[in-house]
C-alpha cells in the first residue's frame, strides 16, 4: 500500500512540473491520415544539391523552415532535438534533421552551418532562392514565408513547427512551438521506428 502511494505522489509530482509520462502513443499533433514526404531540391551548406526525399529515404526525418535571427522558437525547437539525441544516440543514428532558412538575403550557408553547429554538427542545413523556398514550403504543405519590416531590418514570419517523417515515408506528427521536451523524447523514440 505504502509503495503505490509513493508511486501516486511520484506521477501528481510529475504531472504538476509539466512532465508527461513515455507512452506508445504519439504526443505531437497527429497527422491522420498520414502525408507523404514531399519532394525537392534545395542547396546544403557545403554547396551541393539537397534532394529532400531521395536524401533522407528510409530514415526518420525532421524537416523545419525558419530562420537564423528567430529569437525564440527557432532555437528552442533545435535544442530540443538536439537533447533527444544526446539522450537516446540510437534516434539521432536514425533521423535527419533539416533546417531549411527562409531568409536567404542574410543567412548564407556558412553562417548555417555555423548555427546549426551550435546545436549538433549532423543537423542538415538548406537554402536556396526565394523560388526554390517558396517551392520547398508549397511541397511541404506550410504557409509561405512573410517579410515584415523593410532594408536589413527586418523579421519573418514563418511556419512555427517540425514536421515529423518517419521511416516509412509518412508525416504522422507535427511539432508547434510550445511541445514539451518530454514529448519530443517521447515521440522521436516512436517516429525512428515506424
Amino acid at each position: 500500500m505504502r509503495r503505490a502511494a509513493l508511486l501516486l505522489a511520484l506521477v501528481v509530482l510529475l504531472a504538476a512540473c509539466g512532465g508527461a509520462l513515455a507512452t506508445d502513443e504519439l504526443q505531437g499533433v497527429v497527422v491522420d491520415p498520414p502525408q507523404p514526404k514531399p519532394s525537392f531540391t534545395l542547396t546544403d551548406t557545403s554547396g551541393d544539391p539537397y534532394d529532400f526525399a531521395l536524401a533522407t529515404e528510409g530514415k526518420a526525418a525532421l524537416l523545419y523552415f525558419g530562420y537564423l535571427n528567430c529569437p525564440d522558437i527557432c532555437p528552442v525547437h533545435l535544442a530540443q532535438i538536439a537533447e533527444v539525441f544526446d539522450q537516446v544516440p540510437d534516434v539521432a543514428r536514425n533521423t535527419e534533421v533539416v533546417f531549411v532558412s527562409v531568409d536567404p538575403q542574410r543567412d548564407t550557408p556558412d553562417a548555417i552551418r555555423e548555427y546549426l553547429d551550435k546545436f549538433d554538427s549532423s543537423f542538415v542545413g538548406l537554402t536556396g532562392t526565394l523560388e526554390e523556398l517558396k517551392a520547398a514550403q508549397e511541397a511541404a504543405g506550410v504557409p509561405l514565408a512573410q517579410y515584415v519590416g523593410d532594408g536589413e531590418d527586418y523579421t519573418v514570419d514563418h511556419a512555427g513547427w517540425v514536421i515529423a517523417f518517419a521511416p516509412d515515408g509518412l508525416n504522422h506528427a507535427i511539432y508547434p512551438f510550445g511541445v514539451r521536451q518530454s514529448a519530443w523524447l517521447n515521440d522521436l523514440q516512436i517516429i525512428a521506428t515506424q
